[in-house]
């Protein structure tokens, strides 16, 4: 059966300001991963350039601008007044409220703070440069459609989106091509008649046609493929006069026939992993371009160094759908920038809000390597070293796939989500091992706790305490079971007996610190525990998810037992919210019949639409939202008799 694309309009072209035409793009990160691009101070570029942009991407481009000796101009929404990329800046102009089509997407008013600043050049947002000629990406406006119907609802609900995100919506109506991969050639071009291709990277982990995972170079191509899509990709951007970085994307087939889907004349969110394996800073290459330099760069110049590996960190929670936006405040954030070789574009820090107005990525976490396995090895350190508090993430997600044996393989195509995961993402699935791992440090862990609070300052509070308890008889309930856990201690290590099986966890045990480096059975492991309080609960985050455990002394255990339960809600009669968002369309009123599978509301956050449909066939018992208004995840919208 065939089926078609439906796809917001892909043509992108760049804003420039009268003295200078430029598009920037984003490079250097932690000086843990080295580059060999020198700035030379005496190559005078640009005086002041203006970046349209807001989070991860314009702080990215400020870095380099101040490396060049460059003044910025940020511009922001009044929102977004206290925003890492406004504190970077020299200076800072508020272009409107909250709305993006307001503020950020306001032509106006940027043209207006290009004049007011006396900006030689502007970066554009990627939003922005869809706008101006008219639109597309990052996986809005895109619906598959296999039949008549699906045609008509993905008409109206890419139309909607594409209108939302970008200011048009006009649209595409495309063939699908099924279980492709999708390779994209990084190219560089200068008004010199130049042109280079940076290699490939590998973007077929993707959830809603968005990009999840990237790598480069793929492990799917070879040297003959590789250079026959990068001459295409250079004959293309030659063929417009392209002066600029861009990048050619194409879908590739097992058989590594590849075929063209577009060019971006933009920076791809992705760009990073070009410019580790490569050297360069994208950056600075778009702007020596654009004040009129020709590429300092041959072809037979452009390395494959190492492997790199990008994970898009998102504020999203992965279990609904992949990954619906989460929104809140980030009460406690680190970063694993302690780890070598680890390089992280964010434009947040710890106290900053996720909005439903803006993008939920929260950053883009790069690693590199020798090999793909060490790059392989470093991402799954530091997705395990990374702090995010306040916000759902997708966290527990990118871990599965970075350690899922058919990634590790190679062996993947843009369907490799709804593959392997076909009932939707349940987290990481514990094996007998795993489990005792996590129960015994769970134990291990509420130990520790209880000796702390016996002590003051190193000494027992309680002094006519003869001697300290060695030995623990405790149980530990996880995933709807029950464990009898027997626990020794000597020291810092913890020698815990668990249905009969014995496992050594040892470790510092620093109570205080949002990572929890233990060791066990000799192997090493860094957990986090999110939360626990002086019933037992403890959430531990172990292999990247989330497991509540329930810690308890054997008398503890035997009297909950005689608890009552609570019942859980008929999840089939009410429609909640499934995130943050405005309600765009009502469908139904009270009294209404509705057939199972009937939409019901459609919910719009971080400018994608989600239909949300009747559990059941039933009549409405009552409406509790209407069009316009705001939604908090969980609300009850709709209850069905």
């Amino acid at each position: 059966m065939a089926a078609y694309m439906i796809t917001s309009t892909l043509r992108r072209v760049l804003l420039v300001a009268k003295h200078a035409s430029f598009q920037s793009r984003c490079c250097v990160a932690s000086s843990r991963v080295q580059y060999s691009t020198v700035y030379d101070s005496n190559e005078k570029t640009f005086d002041k350039i203006l970046i349209a942009n807001r989070g991860e991407i314009a702080c990215r481009v400020m870095k380099t601008c101040k490396k060049m000796g460059i003044k910025t101009v940020a511009v922001h929404s009044d929102v977004d007044a206290s925003a890492v990329h406004v504190k970077m800046a020299d200076e800072a102009v508020c272009v409107g409220p909250a709305p993006t089509n307001k503020s950020y997407l306001n032509m106006d008013a940027i043209m207006d703070a290009i004049r007011k600043t006396g900006s030689q050049a502007v970066r554009l947002t990627t939003q922005a440069t869809r706008v101006i000629l008219c639109s597309g990406g990052g996986g809005k406006g895109m619906r598959i459609a296999w039949n008549d119907d699906e045609t008509r609802e993905g008409f109206r609900l890419s139309s909607q989106e594409a209108a939302s995100s970008f200011g048009d919506d006009r649209l595409l109506i495309e063939k699908f091509v099924d279980n492709p991969r999708h390779i994209e050639i990084q190219v560089l071009a200068d008004k010199h008649g130049n042109a280079l291709w940076l290699n490939e990277r590998e973007c077929s982990i993707q959830r809603r046609n968005q990009k999840v995972v990237e790598e480069a170079p793929s492990t799917f191509l070879d040297p003959e493929t590789r250079r026959a899509m990068g001459e295409q990709a250079v004959q293309l951007a030659k063929a417009v006069q392209y002066s600029s970085a861009g990048t050619v994307e194409f879908l590739v087939d097992s058989n590594k026939n590849f075929y063209f889907l577009e060019m971006n004349t933009r920076l791809q969110v992705e760009h990073p992993i070009t410019e580790c394996i490569t050297g360069l800073d994208l950056v600075q290459q778009m702007i020596r371009v654009a004040k009129g330099f020709p590429l300092l760069h041959k072809q037979e110049d452009i390395p494959i160094n190492g492997w790199a590996i990008e994970s898009r960190v998102y504020a999203e929670d992965p279990y609904k759908s992949f990954g619906l936006p989460s929104i809140g405040r980030l009460s406690q954030y680190q970063e694993p920038i302690h780890l070598p070789k680890v390089r992280v574009d964010s434009g947040i820090q710890e106290g900053s809000d996720i909005s439903i107005y803006y993008d939920p990525m929260i950053s883009k976490l790069v690693t590199y390597g020798a090999t793909r396995a060490e790059a392989l090895q470093r991402m799954e350190a530091a997705l395990d070293n990374y702090v995010i508090r306040g916000v759902t993430h997708n966290i527990p997600l990118l871990r599965e796939i970075i350690t899922h044996p058919r990634f590790i393989s190679g062996d993947i195509t843009t369907n490799f989500l709804p593959e392997e995961y076909p009932e939707g993402f349940k987290g990481h699935q514990l094996t007998s091992e795993g489990r005792r791992e996590l129960v015994a440090t769970a134990a291990a862990l509420y130990v520790s706790a209880q000796l702390r609070s016996q002590r003051f300052l190193g000494n027992l509070r309680v002094s006519t305490t003869p001697q300290e308890q060695r030995q623990w008889e405790l149980c530990v309930e996880l995933e709807k079971g029950s464990h009898t856990v027997a626990v020794s201690r000597s020291g810092s290590t913890f020698t815990v007996e668990v249905d009969g099986v014995t496992v050594e966890v040892s470790g510092e045990w620093n109570l205080a610190s949002a990572l929890l480096p233990v060791t066990i059975n000799r192997t090493p492991r860094v957990l986090q525990c999110l939360s626990r309080d002086a019933g037992g609960d403890i959430t531990l985050q172990y292999l990247g998810t989330q497991f509540k455990v329930r810690v308890l002394s054997q008398l503890v255990s035997t009297l909950s037992a005689h608890m009552p339960e609570k019942v859980p809600e008929d999840t089939s009669s009410i429609l909640r919210s499934p995130m943050p968002g405005s309600v765009v369309a009502v469908s139904v009123k009270p009294g209404d019949v509705v057939a199972e599978g009937q939409e019901i509301c459609v919910i719009e956050a971080m400018k994608m639409q989600n239909s949300l449909i009747a559990a059941k066939a039933a009549k409405v018992k009552s409406v509790h939202c209407k069009a316009g208004e705001t939604v908090g995840e969980g609300d009850l919208l709709v209850q069905l008799e």
